[in-house]
């Protein structure tokens, strides 16, 4: 006993030690936090700061002017009345041209993302199965497409269309369409059910899918089955990846700064059936491990009276476009084998190509949403690289003060990992893209509905909240739309994750 005793005392020293080496890290710690948090709060009320004294000297020049003052000041006005008028018919004017030209508010009234039947679920053990059963793949081909499946960060639940589960496949036009209609369909009549919108006074329809464009297109599938108006305003935007999504957001924007009083309805989509590859080239095979079946609906209006009962903002939308260079254009690539077979390849330089992208668009993104205090820092570290001339290391802002929730485009673990690391997220941030890839996987440009979705259903979303979407996509693209929240948003009964959010987040194996 008495041993035990003394090591107990011992052992309570070391602690006691250790504890007092860490307290002082920990107290520094704090106090840098406390003093960032500081400054901050300093930089971004600096106006208001130097404007209180400035009202106070005001107010005490006021009180102590006398009615004799004040007649002197209304003669003086009345000798000038040609100035005062002058003022304000200019400063009339000037407010007339600001309203008539100023960009007119885009609304988000609500949105809805597809959820497809149990039976099209594509589990583990299933799709290897399959994938052997086909004889396509040699024995390679299938171990490298099991070990990716494992690494993935993808779930059992995730869907594939009804073609993929036949054996053997049948890739077929039709079977293409019945997937293109149970997509967009089942989103839309969502959408429809949810908000009572009339298919009438839908002016402006921009669908956007990246493989697969049949004629006639997937947005005059989609007026011919909701028959809308004659004079629908109708885009089909194709090849350009899961990034499309915002592009087609940025588009029906543009669209309803012309077109007054309106709503615009943006389809996002990808087609599998007629894109996934029998071939065994290890590149062209991870797109089959990643990409399901998935899509979204979103309605936007114009209409000022819809601000009471829509839920976003459109904020900003930034996009940036990589094409000239030939890597970055080449590293997500539609083309053919040796042996014929049509695929995707994703460039091993793929990661460092989207952390190019994504840097170029948070610089063009920054001073647009950031605070002044960031914005101050990150000048001031820029400036002290270029002087000195030193290994000094950039300053990377803290876009968590800029945004409350971040929906990163679910490509993939790795694409969730390089941003985490980039922006300095911390887990919450990136858990509604993590839990996306887990339930739904790889749903292309509809990937960042699905996560906003996943947001909403956990409560989070309060008024005054700005979201982030950011997702890449072939050319090479990185695309931002950035959103504030008119109210706090409840979840939604029609949410693809209605039945199973209290689920998540749940424990992945990295």
């Amino acid at each position: 006993m008495a041993g035990d005793l003394t090591t107990n005392t011992a052992a309570i020293q070391i602690n006691q030690r250790h504890s007092n080496r860490r307290l002082p890290d920990f107290l520094q710690s704090v106090n840098l936090k406390h003093v960032k948090l500081g400054y901050h709060y300093l930089i971004s009320h600096l106006l208001t700061l130097c404007l209180i004294p400035i009202m106070i000297v005001i107010v005490i020049e006021a009180s102590q002017m006398n009615l004799n003052d004040l007649r002197q000041l209304w003669i003086h006005l009345q000798y000038n009345l040609v100035s005062v008028i002058t003022c304000s018919a200019v400063l009339v004017f000037g407010s007339t041209v600001y309203i008539m030209t100023r960009p007119k508010p885009v609304y988000l009234i609500d949105y809805a993302c597809y959820r497809p039947p149990d039976h099209l679920k594509a589990p583990y053990e299933r799709f290897m199965k399959h994938s052997r059963l086909t004889g396509d793949f040699d024995e390679s081909a299938l171990e490298f497409q099991r070990k990716i499946l494992e690494r993935s960060g993808l779930g059992e639940e995730t869907y594939v269309p009804e073609a993929m589960h036949s054996i053997p496949p049948r890739p077929s036009m039709a079977a293409a369409r019945v997937e293109a209609e149970q997509v967009m369909y089942g989103a839309l009549d969502n959408l429809i059910s949810t908000t009572g919108i009339k298919p009438k006074d839908i002016g402006i329809l921009v669908v956007n899918c990246s493989l697969f464009n049949p004629t006639p297109s997937l947005s005059s599938m989609i007026v011919n089955k909701y028959k809308l108006r004659g004079n629908v305003k109708s885009f089909n935007l194709g090849g350009m990846g899961c990034s499309a999504g915002v592009i087609a957001i940025d588009l029906a924007k543009d669209m309803l700064q012309v077109h007054r009083n309106t709503y615009a309805i943006v389809v996002s989509t990808e087609n599998i059936t007629q894109n996934w590859y029998f071939g065994n080239k290890k590149s062209m095979l991870i797109p089959n491990c990643l990409f399901r079946v998935g899509g979204s609906a979103v309605l936007l209006s114009n209409k000022s009276g819809d601000r009471s009962r829509a839920k976003y903002k459109l904020v900003h939308v930034v996009r940036t476009h990589r094409g000239a260079d030939e890597k970055a254009f080449r590293c997500v690539y539609q083309e053919q084998d040796g042996d014929g077979k049509t695929g995707v390849s994703l460039s091993k330089d793929l990661m460092a190509i989207a952390g190019g992208a994504l840097k170029t668009n948070i610089t063009t993104l920054g001073p647009l949403v950031l605070p002044i205090s960031e914005q101050l820092l990150f000048f001031c570290t820029l400036i002290a690289k270029k002087l000195l001339k030193n290994d000094i290391k950039p300053y990377i802002p803290d876009f968590k003060l800029a945004f409350d929730h971040f929906c990163i485009h679910a490509g993939g673990r790795a694409v969730i990992d390089e941003l985490e690391k980039n922006l300095q997220l911390s887990p919450r941030h990136v858990e509604a893209s993590r839990m996306t890839l887990h339930r739904f996987g790889n749903t292309s440009s509809s990937s960042i509905w699905y996560e906003l979705a996943y947001i909403e259903g956990k409560g989070r979303v309060r008024r005054g909240h700005r979201v982030w979407q950011i997702a890449f996509g072939s050319g090479f693209k990185c695309n931002s739309a950035v959103w504030k929240a008119l109210r706090n948003v409840k979840p939604s009964d029609h949410s693809p994750w209605a039945d199973c959010i209290d689920k998540y987040p749940v424990e992945l194996v990295m």
